[in-house]
């Protein structure tokens, strides 16, 4: 069991995000095994938008310029593609969720190739199609897709939602450590989650020491 677990509510398509998740995975490789991720729904786009049009959103991607412009950032390209505008949040998140029951592996898989489709790649992770080559692609068993089409994944992807909307939070990403109820909001530097993750394991491990001590 890892001695840390950081709680993370973001949403495939905030390209904070997918900064943010580069960056805590590599704090979680670096802690070899000390950390936890534990990745949590937040919607940025609960329902679609009819009147969002490709040019539009093209527009938008610009804005992507910034975050990667960052140090340790992911890696992003203004939209050049025909697919999309992508429609809404829900459906990557009910994927990743599906890959979850297979595993935190497939999870991770899932996870990270659902970022580099839609910001590296622009692919329409909210596409059916695009979704299931997705699926495909990392290796995930084809029949295990269905479990997207559960109620209960829906079911949870919202209550993750609601949860994080009664902490206060109005954007991702944001994180908290397990037990906590107090998020760090927006996108951190990579050593800010470093000297965090490794201020909360210090302290930990000294209480563990202090409660040994005490019992000798």
């Amino acid at each position: 069991m890892s001695a840390l677990r950081f709680v993370v509510y973001s949403d495939y398509l905030c390209p904070w995000c997918f900064n943010a998740a580069v960056r805590l995975r590599r704090v979680r490789d670096e802690l070899d095994g000390a950390l936890t991720l534990d990745w949590r729904s937040y919607l940025l786009r609960p329902h679609a938008d009819p009147n969002r049009t490709l040019e539009r959103f093209r527009a938008y991607t610009q804005s992507w310029l910034r975050p990667a412009a960052e140090p340790d950032a992911g890696t992003f390209q203004v939209w050049q593609s025909d697919a999309g505008p992508p429609s809404q949040s829900l459906p990557p998140h009910l994927v990743a969720k599906a890959a979850k029951r297979l595993g935190d592996d497939a999870f991770d898989r899932i996870h990270q190739a659902l970022l580099r489709a839609y910001f590296t790649d622009n692919r329409d992770i909210t596409d059916p199609a695009t979704l299931r080559a997705i699926w495909s692609e990392v290796g995930l068993p084809g029949a295990a897709l269905a479990a997207a089409d559960d109620p209960a994944i829906a079911r949870q992807v919202v209550d993750e939602h609601n949860e994080a909307i009664q902490l206060g939070l109005t954007g991702v990403p944001a994180v908290r450590a397990a037990g906590s109820d107090v998020p760090v909001l927006g996108c951190q530097p990579l050593e800010t989650y470093r000297r965090w993750a490794r201020k909360l394991l210090s302290a930990a491990e000294q209480r563990i020491k202090e409660t040994t001590d005490e019992h000798r």
